[in-house]
């Protein structure tokens, strides 16, 4: 890699090094199948169950399909995030990739970039992925408020990278990645309604779920879907999330 990248103009290298990361997430598919195969399979799925299309007045007479879109969006966004990115950068460090890398004309800190750019890739896939089935394939109705809702992806997905981030910087090992992810992975999902509709979930864990990443965008996207802008407070509880754990990411992060 030395010998050939010094010839090269930084963005014909890092364009490279983004060709070389985009294959190897085609090789080792789990951004693939948890960030885009897996939230598309449950699209389907929900949408073929006579009982997930009938409207229930608990869910303020929407139908639960209806009610789990904005869940399996905030699904993309917090899979990609907490399995997909960590474990390759803590697999990067752990065999010592980023520290050769310290050696060659490429930055380090390009590989953090090509990584983010490769599953931002994979979340803006599955996003348009989940919107064109959703709405062409099971008459879904096309978000209201358009202009709301592409902002609480943008802040949803940036908050969620942010965590991941956070988890690559004090993860030392891939396994350690994994298993931190995984831990904050299914609480987040709880919060946002992908195993209990949050309509139906008692007060307190409603208001728990409105400060996490995934509860609050959830909320915030089902607000836009039906016309109303989203509300201050969870984009500025996903603003934080972004800024606080973005800050951490850079305070602890270590190539080696």
């Amino acid at each position: 890699m030395s010998a050939l990248l010094p010839a090269r103009t930084p963005r014909a290298a890092f364009g490279e090094l983004l060709r070389c990361e985009a294959k190897v997430a085609w090789r080792q598919p789990i951004g693939l199948i948890f960030g885009v195969a897996l939230p598309v399979l449950l699209l389907i799925i929900f949408a073929l169950i006579p009982a997930m299309n009938k409207p229930e007045a608990r869910l303020g007479n929407l139908t639960p399909f209806t009610v789990y879109f904005p869940v399996l969006i905030s699904f993309v966004a917090a899979a990609l995030a907490l399995i997909s990115l960590p474990a390759h950068l803590a697999t990067y460090r752990e065999q010592g990739i980023l520290r050769r890398l310290s050696t060659t004309p490429v930055p380090p800190a390009w590989m953090l970039a090509a990584q983010v750019v490769v599953n931002l890739v994979l979340a803006v896939v599955a996003l348009a992925v989940l919107v064109v089935v959703g709405v062409l394939g099971f008459s879904l109705h096309a978000p209201q408020a358009a202009g709301g809702f592409t902002l609480v992806i943008v802040l949803g997905v940036a908050a969620m990278f942010a965590i991941g981030l956070w988890i690559s910087a004090v993860a030392r090992t891939a396994n350690a990645a994994t298993i931190l992810g995984q831990i904050i992975l299914y609480p987040v999902l709880f919060f946002s309604g992908l195993y209990v509709p949050r309509e139906v979930m008692a007060p307190v864990l409603q208001r728990i779920g409105d400060w996490t990443p995934t509860g609050a965008a959830a909320s915030a996207l089902k607000d836009a879907m039906f016309g109303t802008f989203p509300a201050p407070q969870p984009l500025l509880v996903l603003g934080g999330y972004t800024v606080l754990c973005g800050f951490l990411a850079v305070r602890f992060f270590r190539w080696e």
